[in-house]
């Protein structure tokens, strides 16, 4: 698997931003992915240095709509904690 397939995207929810304060990032990742993937991939895409990786399985949920059900996809996220000395992730660029 290719580092730069492993990160889908950033997970941006109220609980994600005030994470940012601690240098706590979450990504979605490759439902393949392991702690040491992702951690080579953050380094690797954003110059940083991680220090730990939690990871968490996101179950389907059952949706309806209405007399069709199915469910919804699984993920995966990462809770990525960078070290003291290393730079920010910049999500949103201030470029305007």
């Amino acid at each position: 698997m290719d580092l730069l397939d492993v990160i889908k995207r950033p997970v941006v929810t109220e609980k994600s931003m005030d994470l940012m304060d601690d240098k706590v990032y979450t990504f979605e990742v490759d439902t393949r992915a392991n702690k040491t993937l992702v951690k080579q991939a953050v380094e690797s895409v954003f110059d940083v240095k991680v220090k730990k990786v939690n990871i968490l399985n996101v179950h389907p949920k059952a949706k309806r709509m209405g007399k069709y059900q199915g469910y919804t996809k699984k993920r995966r996220k990462a809770y990525v904690t960078l070290t003291e000395e290393s730079k920010e992730i910049e999500i949103f660029s201030a470029d305007k």
